[in-house]
């Protein structure tokens, strides 16, 4: 794999300098309060260079796990059991305590969390980032409906115990005393997946 040249190191950079700054802005005011122009302002570029980077305000939050967009395709890679890839890489997030997992008590992921989940805008944006995950994995899969079904069950399977992970961290609990009942329930519901799609086990 060839390293990035210059110009795209530089625009990768003006990603994140600006959805940085756009995040700092969010997390003091809230989402809602915060135009673009003062984002773009803050980040010392021009409004138009700022949507050139970022299309919709709800992308300056949701840069953040674009790059999660087709983690579980990258996962299945052939060299196992699709499913059997997928559990070994959720179990291994929750043991590192991965953002993603729900397993982390970090604040800024905390706040992150709060301000993803605390407007229905990024809400409505978010769920596009996960039709894109769908069929990422679905092609992974093999494609057609059967593998569209199957990816929609395993990352429905992803979301829901990382929601329930993060509800408890946020509610107070500490992650070593939420981590067993995590791993525990990974376990089970990946056992559930691969009785209901054995081809996949």
């Amino acid at each position: 794999m060839t390293e990035p040249g210059l110009r795209e190191r530089k625009r990768q950079r003006m990603y994140e300098h600006v959805s940085e700054v756009a995040i700092a802005l969010f997390l003091e005011k809230g989402f809602d309060a915060v135009s673009v122009a003062e984002v773009a302002a803050a980040a010392e570029i021009s409004k138009p260079t700022l949507f050139r980077y970022f299309p919709a305000k709800e992308d300056l939050v949701l840069y953040r796990i674009a790059d999660h967009e087709d983690e579980a395709a990258r996962v299945v890679d052939g060299r196992e059991h699709p499913l059997a890839a997928l559990r070994r890489h959720f179990l291994g997030g929750l043991e590192k305590g991965d953002p993603v997992t729900g397993l982390s008590d970090h604040p800024q992921v905390l706040a992150f969390h709060r301000l993803l989940y605390g407007s229905p805008s990024l809400v409505a944006r978010a769920h596009a980032h996960l039709e894109r995950s769908e069929a990422s994995l679905a092609d992974a899969l093999g494609g057609g409906l059967d593998a569209r079904i199957a990816a929609g069950q395993i990352l429905a399977v992803q979301r829901i115990l990382a929601m329930e992970n993060w509800r408890r961290i946020a509610a107070g609990e500490r992650v070593a005393d939420v981590r067993p009942d995590a791993v525990a329930a990974a376990e089970r519901a990946f056992a559930q997946l691969a009785v209901g799609m054995p081809h996949l086990a």
